[in-house]
């Protein structure tokens, strides 16, 4: 069992930037690839952000790439996700997930443990 908690989220001006984490429970962090998704109201959740479980590989959404970083340190169980020049497209409540790892990394039938999420809103 893994516990994701995020957090960072918040009220941000178009062209801002946050930096959102996941903290997760247990000591198996490291055993996890880490993904980030978001969801709108109205909207099917998305993929945003993904690392594999020794960071050796990242991936992005293309509405993201260039404008996001995600991270991991694995001595802290965290994971990041490091957001610049936002867009209000950008409002979501964003997710935090743990795939096993041997599953494709942007779906969201992949992840197996989800946060609560968190809101980050945009204004324009």
């Amino acid at each position: 069992q893994v516990q994701l908690v995020e957090s960072g989220g918040g009220l941000v001006q178009a062209g801002g930037s946050l930096r959102l984490s996941c903290t997760a429970s247990g000591r198996t962090f490291d055993s996890y690839t880490m993904g980030w998704f978001r969801q709108a109201p109205g909207k099917e959740r998305e993929f945003v952000a993904g690392i594999t479980r020794s960071a050796g590989s990242t991936y992005y959404a293309d509405s993201v790439k260039g404008r996001a970083t995600i991270s991991r340190d694995n001595v802290k169980n965290t994971v990041y996700l490091q957001m610049n020049s936002l867009k209000p497209e950008d409002t979501a409540v964003y997710y935090c997930a743990a795939s096993p790892g041997y599953r494709a990394i942007y779906y969201v039938a992949s992840y197996d443990y989800w946060g609560q999420g968190t809101q980050v809103t945009v204004s324009s």
